[in-house]
Order: C-alpha cells, then sequence, then structure tokens
C-alpha cells in the first residue's frame, strides 16, 4: 500500500484527490464541448472534435498531477511530447481556442486551481455564446457579388449604373471576361447593398435593361461568413 501511494507523492496527490480532478476536468471539459456544439456554424462538424475537447483536458489533467513539483519530470514528459507529431489539421482558429481553453481547464484541474478553471469555463461560455448571438464583428451581412451580362458593343452602361447606384452604397467593378465567342462580355461586381431587401430588386431592375443578360446575385453571408 505504502508503495502504491507514492506514486501520489509529487504533491502529496491521494487517490481521492486524483480522482476529483479528473472528474472535475471531465465535468469542465464537457461544458466547453456542448458550447462549442450549440455555436457551430459551418458545415463539416466533427464529433471526434467534440470528443477531443473532453478527453485533451482530462489528458492534460493528469499530465499536470503527474509532474507536480518534480522539475525532472516535467522536462521528461515535455521530451517525450516533443517526439510525437500531431498533424491533424485545425481549419477554423475558433474551434483552436475552444481546444485551448479546454488544455487551460485541465491545467488548472491537474494544479487543484477548481475555482480557476470553474470561474474561466464560465466566462469563456458565456462570451461565446455572447459572440454567436450577436452580431459583433459582421461586416459581410449586406455584400455579395452581382454578375450579369452584355454585349460588347453596348449603350446601356448608364442604365446599369444608375440602378447599382440606386441599390448599391458601393460597387466595385472586380472581373470582365469574354463570353458566347467574344460576342457578349461578363461583368463581375463586389457590391455592397443599402439594405438587404434589395437584393430581388436589383435583379429585377437589371433584367429589365434591354441589352443586358442573366443577371444574378450571390450574398456572402450564407457562403462565406460563417
Amino acid at each position: 500500500m505504502n508503495d502504491f501511494s507514492t506514486l501520489f507523492s509529487a504533491r502529496a496527490i491521494g487517490m481521492p484527490q486524483a480522482i476529483c480532478s479528473l472528474l472535475i476536468s471531465f465535468v469542465l471539459c464537457s461544458v466547453i464541448a456542448c458550447v462549442y456544439r450549440w455555436t457551430f456554424q459551418g458545415f463539416s462538424y466533427s464529433r471526434s472534435f467534440v470528443h477531443t475537447i473532453i478527453l485533451a483536458g482530462m489528458v492534460v489533467c493528469m499530465m499536470i498531477m503527474a509532474i507536480g513539483n518534480n522539475l525532472a519530470r516535467g522536462l521528461g514528459i515535455l521530451g517525450t511530447l516533443a517526439i510525437v507529431r500531431f498533424r491533424t489539421p485545425i481549419r477554423d482558429s475558433r474551434d483552436m481556442m475552444f481546444l485551448f481553453t479546454s488544455l487551460g481547464v485541465g491545467i488548472g484541474c491537474g494544479a487543484s486551481v477548481y475555482a480557476v478553471s470553474a470561474i474561466g469555463t464560465v466566462c469563456i461560455s458565456l462570451t461565446a455564446l455572447l459572440l454567436h448571438w450577436s452580431p459583433f464583428a459582421s461586416r459581410r451581412e449586406y455584400e455579395g457579388m452581382l454578375r450579369f451580362l452584355l454585349p460588347t458593343e453596348t449603350t446601356c452602361e448608364d442604365q446599369v449604373r444608375d440602378v447599382m447606384h440606386r441599390y448599391c452604397s458601393e460597387a466595385h467593378l472586380i472581373a470582365m471576361r469574354e463570353a458566347s465567342q467574344g460576342d457578349l462580355t461578363e461583368y463581375s461586381y463586389h457590391v455592397r447593398l443599402i439594405d438587404p431587401s434589395y437584393q430581388s430588386d436589383l435583379v429585377e431592375s437589371l433584367t429589365n435593361i434591354e441589352e443586358l443578360r442573366e443577371p444574378s446575385i450571390l450574398m456572402h453571408r450564407t457562403t462565406v461568413e460563417l
């Protein structure tokens, strides 16, 4: 029994305290994982990443308890981890922040500063929910890509500019290319609508121009800012 208890001698950590730290880490990291799942807005949802958020916190908690105050042991574990190469890409920086939060919770639980871990989890979770529900930092709400075709020799450019001025606060030509073997020219504009309800009105007004063909607008909100 004495030999077994020496496994937890780093900071006089006993079996009950080790189990308590791991359980608290599990609960707090589960809260973080739930907040991530509730606020996820992308297309490639990964169930394994949610599991990683929980398991990573518990693994780090275990490592911190194993290191304790032993500098040599800490350097040994650091050297061991340096050998391991994690090549799984994290596509979204927001996902990385949730993973870092989980690791921070694991460090706090492993160091037995449960209050810091709990308060940090609550504050970060509330902040993530607030940012998810609020329009903070959104700049692409009324922006879109406008495309249409015009004959190579056209006289309706003034009409097109008048329509775009009526419905758009900004319009920038970003591309022109030949179409229909050079008989038509495709124009691509980056536009910012004055009001989101003007999307259909803009396309309808362009359709009414006699020489203009196939007007379409693709809003960035539904394709880029997720």
